[in-house]
């Protein structure tokens, strides 16, 4: 990785902050660079499902950015998601979710990135409800 194809770590905010959903739902960039990154979401009612727990979607969002902003830091700011999964491993409650990915491997015009996704409540305690893994690909010109 050079330091130009990679994403400068002052832009990735910048970069959620221009994407309408990620300010709805109130994400924010708590780590950023060398193959990884950490996006944090406020756990609030607007975001819940029916029996009180983080919607499924929320999750997903959050997966797919941080595994994007991760493979960023490594292919550099023309990325776009290829696909990913998720596993739901238990209900999301808490105060803050948050969504933590690295590059498991990075080719030439692709990375292959894992996220596990774990809550926190009032004490800070973590619990994992979920982890992703998905393909980003580089669409900078060849």
């Amino acid at each position: 990785m050079t330091a130009m194809t990679a994403l400068p770590a002052e832009m990735a905010q910048q970069v959620l902050d221009s994407q309408p959903f990620s300010a709805l739902v109130g994400a924010r960039i708590t780590g950023f660079g060398d193959g990884s990154a950490v996006l944090e979401i406020d756990v609030r009612k607007e975001l819940t499902q029916q029996n009180g727990f983080l919607h499924g979607g929320v999750l997903s969002y959050a997966a797919d950015n941080a595994i994007t902003f991760a493979a960023g830091t490594t292919l550099g700011p023309a990325v776009l998601t290829g696909g990913f999964s998720i596993q739901y491993v238990r209900p999301a409650s808490g105060r803050t979710l948050s969504a933590r990915a690295e590059v498991v491997h990075t080719g030439r015009r692709q990375a292959v990135v894992r996220c596990d996704l774990y809550t926190s409540d009032d004490e800070g305690a973590e619990t994992l409800c979920a982890v992703a893994q998905g393909t980003v690909l580089s669409v900078r010109p060849s």
